[in-house]
């Protein structure tokens, strides 16, 4: 089975909010919310990400930019932003996703993801990382 058909199936099976798959191990899943389970990820395996399968519940701009940043292989994402698209397009990443959208709402859904907000500012990833931290402690989740 491929890593992406993997990650796919620890997502839907396991009721994952991420899955991240390489050479057919399992190797970071989530049940957290938001951004938080992919910035931990990429914070905390950088480097072994490279060449990984992502299955992702839903993926902003941010998720987009961080999953470039790693170099991840594949992509599934059930709900994806035409922010992200945009970033994504031009990359080496094999993209697949069952619906996009303008944008990332918020959980109130009274507006956009504070997360897609913030990454409509910068294109530089290490400012994004920084903005993130930033918000997640804010909210307490760091």
């Amino acid at each position: 089975m491929k890593d992406i058909d993997m990650a796919k199936e620890f997502l839907n099976n396991e009721k994952l909010s991420l899955a991240i798959v390489k050479n057919g191990k399992l190797v970071f899943s989530s049940t957290g919310i938001g951004i938080k389970p992919l910035f931990t990820a990429v914070e905390q395996l950088k480097d072994e990400l490279e060449g990984s399968s992502v299955a992702d519940k839903v993926t902003g701009k941010a998720a987009a930019m961080l999953c470039k940043y790693a170099k991840i292989k594949e992509l599934h994402t059930h709900l994806i932003s035409e922010n992200a698209l945009a970033v994504l397009k031009d990359s080496p990443i094999i993209l697949e996703y069952d619906e996009s959208t303008p944008y990332i709402i918020n959980r109130d859904k009274t507006g956009m993801c504070p997360v897609e907000t913030l990454s409509l500012k910068t294109n530089d990833i290490d400012e994004l990382m920084s903005g993130i931290k930033k918000f997640l402690e804010s909210i307490g989740l760091l």
